[in-house]
């Protein structure tokens, strides 16, 4: 990390990334803990960002935008990520399409709704089955490296990555500091 970025939080890092990795093209689904990330990309001239109806949509635009020469990314909540395994295995795997993936982290710690947790708990197994690498944040210290390396990885082999957004990293940045003992 650059010692001008200490202060910068999470999706402001995302964004070094994404540009440093000419990463131009946004696909996202909304998602609240994604909205801070978004409300970025939508502000900066550099990205184009479309917000397609389903997740599917999404991935299909980045990866014909990648048989055009530009590079993007597709934004997403855990349970979006389960509507994906067909169009994973059908056309991104097999045709060696490279599209990074940014998933927030769902249904896991501190999220009780029933949905959300029974798919956050299939996501990293449908990943691994498909062959598809991904990784998750849990540290601000760790973001600017694994957003780069995942894109530069997927771009690199010609194949799908996923960066997980862990609630140990979103939600830090909205629980108050703690205060310290006297």
């Amino acid at each position: 990390m650059s010692a001008d970025s200490s202060a910068e939080n999470w999706p402001e890092t995302v964004v070094r990334a994404l540009k440093a990795n000419d990463v131009r093209l946004v696909a996202y689904v909304p998602d609240n803990v994604l909205a801070p990330l978004i409300r970025l990309v939508h502000d900066d001239p550099y990205f184009s960002v479309v917000c397609p109806a389903r997740e599917e949509e999404a991935v299909g635009i980045v990866a014909g935008a990648y048989m055009a020469g530009t590079r993007g990314i597709v934004l997403m909540q855990t349970s979006g990520f389960a509507t994906l395994p067909n169009v994973l295995a059908s056309l991104l795997a097999p045709y060696r399409i490279p599209v990074p993936m940014m998933i927030s982290e769902r249904g896991a710690i501190g999220d009780f709704q029933l949905g959300q947790a029974m798919v956050c708990r299939t996501m990293r197994p449908v990943l691994t089955a498909l062959g598809i690498p991904h990784f998750a944040i849990e540290r601000r210290d760790d973001v600017e490296f694994v957003v780069g390396g995942m894109i530069g990885q997927a771009y690199a082999t010609h194949e799908p990555a996923a960066v997980i957004l862990s609630p140990l990293l979103t939600k830090k940045a909205h629980a108050p500091a703690a205060t310290a003992a006297r």
